[in-house]
Protein backbone atom coordinates (compact mmCIF):
# COMPACT_ATOMS: atom_id res chain seq x y z
CA UNK A 1 0.00 0.00 0.00
CA UNK A 2 1.69 3.15 -0.92
CA UNK A 3 1.71 6.57 1.61
CA UNK A 4 -1.45 8.04 0.08
CA UNK A 5 -3.47 5.30 0.10
CA UNK A 6 -2.51 4.72 4.53
CA UNK A 7 -3.02 8.20 4.81
CA UNK A 8 -6.79 7.96 3.39
CA UNK A 9 -7.51 4.67 5.43
CA UNK A 10 -6.08 6.51 8.55
CA UNK A 11 -8.37 9.91 8.15
CA UNK A 12 -11.35 7.54 7.09
CA UNK A 13 -10.95 4.97 10.12
CA UNK A 14 -10.28 8.50 12.35
CA UNK A 15 -13.52 9.92 10.95
CA UNK A 16 -15.34 6.66 11.54
CA UNK A 17 -14.46 6.54 15.06
CA UNK A 18 -15.94 10.20 15.12
CA UNK A 19 -13.05 11.94 15.93
CA UNK A 20 -13.81 14.99 13.26
CA UNK A 21 -16.03 17.62 14.38
CA UNK A 22 -17.67 20.52 12.61
CA UNK A 23 -16.21 24.06 12.33
CA UNK A 24 -17.95 26.36 15.05
CA UNK A 25 -18.50 28.73 12.07
CA UNK A 26 -20.11 26.22 9.82
CA UNK A 27 -22.17 27.26 6.88
CA UNK A 28 -21.63 31.10 7.54
CA UNK A 29 -18.14 30.24 6.84
CA UNK A 30 -18.91 28.42 3.59
CA UNK A 31 -21.21 30.69 2.46
CA UNK A 32 -18.82 33.79 2.86
CA UNK A 33 -15.95 31.51 0.56
CA UNK A 34 -18.71 30.31 -1.73
CA UNK A 35 -19.80 34.19 -2.41
CA UNK A 36 -16.10 35.14 -2.69
CA UNK A 37 -15.30 32.44 -4.93
CA UNK A 38 -18.54 33.00 -7.00
CA UNK A 39 -17.76 36.76 -7.52
CA UNK A 40 -14.18 36.05 -8.15
CA UNK A 41 -15.36 33.36 -10.87
CA UNK A 42 -17.57 34.84 -12.60
CA UNK A 43 -16.53 34.62 -16.49
CA UNK A 44 -18.71 36.95 -18.36
CA UNK A 45 -16.26 38.24 -21.67
CA UNK A 46 -14.49 36.76 -24.12
CA UNK A 47 -11.28 37.24 -25.23
CA UNK A 48 -9.29 35.91 -28.34
CA UNK A 49 -5.26 36.24 -28.57
CA UNK A 50 -2.48 35.36 -30.69
CA UNK A 51 0.20 33.39 -28.99
CA UNK A 52 3.36 31.11 -30.35
CA UNK A 53 2.74 27.42 -31.08
CA UNK A 54 5.74 27.04 -28.21
CA UNK A 55 3.92 28.80 -25.32
CA UNK A 56 0.48 27.44 -26.20
CA UNK A 57 2.38 24.14 -25.83
CA UNK A 58 4.19 24.83 -22.58
CA UNK A 59 0.61 26.18 -21.21
CA UNK A 60 -1.05 23.21 -22.06
CA UNK A 61 2.01 20.79 -20.94
CA UNK A 62 2.27 22.87 -17.71
CA UNK A 63 -2.16 22.19 -17.22
CA UNK A 64 -1.75 18.69 -17.92
CA UNK A 65 0.87 18.74 -14.82
CA UNK A 66 -1.90 20.60 -12.42
CA UNK A 67 -4.45 18.61 -14.10
CA UNK A 68 -6.51 21.57 -15.34
CA UNK A 69 -7.97 22.84 -18.56
CA UNK A 70 -5.30 25.12 -20.08
CA UNK A 71 -7.71 27.87 -20.48
CA UNK A 72 -8.06 27.68 -16.59
CA UNK A 73 -4.63 28.08 -16.10
CA UNK A 74 -4.38 31.47 -18.77
CA UNK A 75 -7.25 32.71 -16.53
CA UNK A 76 -5.61 32.13 -13.38
CA UNK A 77 -1.96 33.80 -14.44
CA UNK A 78 -4.19 36.38 -16.01
CA UNK A 79 -6.12 37.42 -12.70
CA UNK A 80 -2.56 37.15 -10.60
CA UNK A 81 -0.78 39.36 -12.80
CA UNK A 82 -3.49 42.09 -12.68
CA UNK A 83 -4.15 41.96 -8.62
CA UNK A 84 -0.48 41.83 -8.51
CA UNK A 85 -0.04 38.82 -6.95
CA UNK A 86 2.20 36.72 -10.08
CA UNK A 87 5.46 36.58 -8.51
CA UNK A 88 8.28 36.65 -11.59
CA UNK A 89 10.71 34.13 -10.71
CA UNK A 90 14.82 35.25 -10.58
CA UNK A 91 15.95 34.49 -14.52
CA UNK A 92 18.25 32.19 -13.35
CA UNK A 93 15.59 30.05 -12.56
CA UNK A 94 14.00 29.70 -15.60
CA UNK A 95 14.54 27.00 -18.15
CA UNK A 96 14.17 29.65 -21.04
CA UNK A 97 16.49 32.44 -19.61
CA UNK A 98 19.43 29.70 -18.93
CA UNK A 99 18.66 28.72 -22.76
CA UNK A 100 19.06 32.13 -23.77
CA UNK A 101 22.16 32.81 -21.37
CA UNK A 102 24.15 29.70 -23.26
CA UNK A 103 23.65 30.99 -26.61
CA UNK A 104 25.03 34.37 -25.62
CA UNK A 105 28.42 32.87 -24.41
CA UNK A 106 28.27 30.35 -27.17
CA UNK A 107 31.55 31.72 -29.30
Amino acid sequence: MDKESKLEQEILASFERGEWQPSPKGKSEIARYAAMASASLAKDKRVNIRISSRDLDDIQAKAAEEAIPYQTLMASVLHKYVTGRLVEPSPSLTQRSSRTRQKRRAP
